[in-house]
């Protein structure tokens, strides 16, 4: 499997202009969180369907034939709303296949688009089964929610426009489940800034890799298994992150609820759990900076219910 690299990075960043919104960073003084820190917030919640998801997507739509039976996907639920996005925009038809224990508010969001949403199994692995299954037999391009050479290139498009907004950044701190958006932004930096993935607890797989010295297949639970539930780290990241990832933090469940909770106090920021992973990270002092380091969080996704927050 090819494994990417900055110039297929820039090279996807190129293909996808127009298509995906360069979204804004905001910068939030020490202090803010309760982080002695100054940070920078990348709000890539704020890319289309609401997750980064997009970019990877129409990379690898752009580069394959895409056939008369179209696209399909499995998902948690925020790569489903950015195929269903894709397709509606580039003008194929798409089917995705996400768990019965998707959250509610993405599989309303899935249902809005118009297109066939299968539910199927209990977690992200089953669906996967299932989508591979209808993609034999009707010859429908698969996607890969995280683990395709070009999906990953899209999503390391998040860190090439983060590096032009903001030149002085020391560290970027990325959710990671299946390690897709982590794994692409370390390919595109290459070494040359800090990476550093934030896993939630109830699905660390990278830090299970990298404890095994190998790919390991997880039990997954939690409060971010909806954006963060993959069983395994993905080949293509695990390879990116014996080079370019430095660390990894896993965060417990109370400590992204609480991030999540202060980045609608401070901000008005409804994230989604996943998406609070790595302002959890400094927050619960899992990743602490050092002095006068420049620290951005991604913000990747915000598919939740604001009603959960109060």
């Amino acid at each position: 499997m090819k494994v990417p690299t900055s110039d297929d990075v820039a090279a996807a960043a190129d293909r996808i202009h127009g298509h995906v919104r360069r979204t804004p960073v905001i910068e939030v003084s020490p202090g803010t969180f309760g982080v002695d820190a100054p940070l920078v917030l990348k709000l890539e919640l704020l890319q289309h369907s609401g997750s980064f998801k997009p970019r990877g997507i129409f990379n690898r739509a752009l580069t394959q034939d895409v056939p008369a039976a179209g696209m399909v996907i499995a998902s948690g639920g925020n790569a489903a709303l950015a195929l269903l996005h894709v397709g509606r925009q580039l003008g194929h038809p798409v089917e995705v296949f996400v768990p019965e224990t998707g959250p509610a508010v993405k599989i309303a969001k899935l249902r809005r688009y118009g297109a066939p949403v299968h539910q199927v199994g209990r977690d992200f692995a089953e669906a996967v089964v299932a989508c591979e299954r209808r993609a034999a037999e009707t010859g429908a391009l698969l996607m890969h929610a995280y683990d395709q050479p070009a999906v990953v290139a899209g999503q390391g498009t998040v860190g090439l426009e983060l590096e032009q907004q903001c030149p002085d950044v020391d560290t970027v701190l990325v959710a990671c489940g299946g390690g897709g958006l982590v794994g692409g932004i370390a390919a595109w930096f290459d070494g040359r800034v800090r990476v550093v993935a934030v896993e939630a607890a109830g699905s660390p797989t990278l830090a299970a890799a990298r404890a095994a010295g190998e790919r390991v297949t997880i039990s997954v639970g939690g409060v971010a298994a909806d954006a963060l539930g993959a069983s395994q780290i993905g080949a293509i990241a695990w390879e990116i992150a014996q080079r370019a990832i430095d660390d990894v933090v896993v965060v417990p469940g109370e400590a992204i609820l609480d991030a999540r909770q202060r980045l609608w106090d401070e901000l008005r920021i409804c994230a989604e759990p996943g998406a609070a992973a790595p302002l959890a990270a400094l927050i619960d002092g899992g990743y602490v900076p050092a002095a006068n380091e420049r620290v951005a969080v991604v913000v990747c996704g915000g598919n939740s219910d604001p009603a959960t927050l109060t």
